[in-house]
């Protein structure tokens, strides 16, 4: 949708969570030396300046990576939590005031011989990650329909991929159309590690999400979620998101087990926080 700007959400508790499943998964899949494709269907602006623009007028990385990341945060956090701060410290050494989006945490992980394919709609976006990219010769930026992309990049020469879907779910037809897509890209390439971030929300077709997605394919299934406040009939806000895996890395489980109670306690709004795991 032309009307949506990631920027206003960058570094939420969304992304976090978003983030650090990223993170990790490809963490473990660069660890093999056959290369890798990266696809992100819904790209944004790759990057962005939390301090400027959109992100400056909502501030909602206040209550997400500056809390998470504040010195006085306490316990202190696991490993799987800690590791994923630690990538992010360095990265704005690297980059001097920004945040990694997921294209830029990507190809920060990502290997010479891996290939990068960013799809993004908005124009503003766009051009962002053209610029961002356009000495970066493993990644492919295009301005086209991302759903539409699996068709057109699946299935990769390597038969190696982390495929990301994460629409912005302004339009309920984003809902039929993240499912068409996902049992799409599995029919073209069932070994692939797919991640679907979706919204807690209070409405249906948010609520029946995940148990369309999970009856897609009898693969090994990972969902995470992340609640950060209660919600109730007529609430339109976002009380939390969760993230479905298909094909999750091994260690993945394990690392969320101990990542998602410390990030419920940390970035909880109310005493309704918290955090859900579930694997099939």
């Amino acid at each position: 949708m032309l009307g949506y700007r990631h920027a206003f959400h960058a570094g939420n508790h969304a992304d976090i969570l978003k983030h650090l499943v990223l993170y990790h998964c490809l963490r473990y899949m660069t660890k093999k030396p056959k290369p890798l494709l990266y696809l992100d269907t819904h790209a944004g602006a790759g990057a962005y300046r939390l301090e400027e623009g959109y992100a400056a007028q909502t501030r909602e990385w206040e209550s997400g990576i500056k809390r998470l990341s504040g010195e006085a945060t306490a316990p202190v956090p696991p490993e799987a939590v800690a590791e994923y701060l630690e990538f992010i410290q360095e990265y704005g050494g690297i980059h001097p005031g920004e945040y990694p989006g997921s294209p830029a945490l990507a190809a920060a992980l990502l290997r010479p011989g891996d290939r990068l394919s960013l799809r993004e709609i908005h124009p503003a976006d766009l051009e962002e990650l053209r610029i961002r990219f356009a000495g970066d010769g493993r990644v492919d930026v295009q301005g086209t329909d991302g759903f539409a992309s699996v068709r057109a990049v699946l299935p990769p020469p390597s038969r190696r991929g982390l495929v990301i879907l994460d629409p912005p779910y302004e339009l309920a037809s984003d809902y039929d159309r993240v499912v068409e897509a996902l049992a799409e890209a599995l029919g073209r390439f069932e070994t692939g590690t797919y991640m679907v971030w979706y919204p807690l929300l209070e409405r249906p077709e948010a609520r029946a999400l995940p148990a369309r997605l999970s009856a897609l394919t009898t693969r090994q299934k990972l969902s995470a979620e992340l609640r950060v406040r209660d919600i109730g009939p007529g609430d339109r806000g976002l009380a939390g998101s969760g993230i479905f895996v298909v094909n999750p890395p091994w260690p993945l489980e394990s690392a969320l087990r101990s990542a998602l109670p410390f990030l419920a306690d940390t970035l909880g709004q109310d005493p309704a926080a918290s955090g859900r795991l579930e694997t099939t």
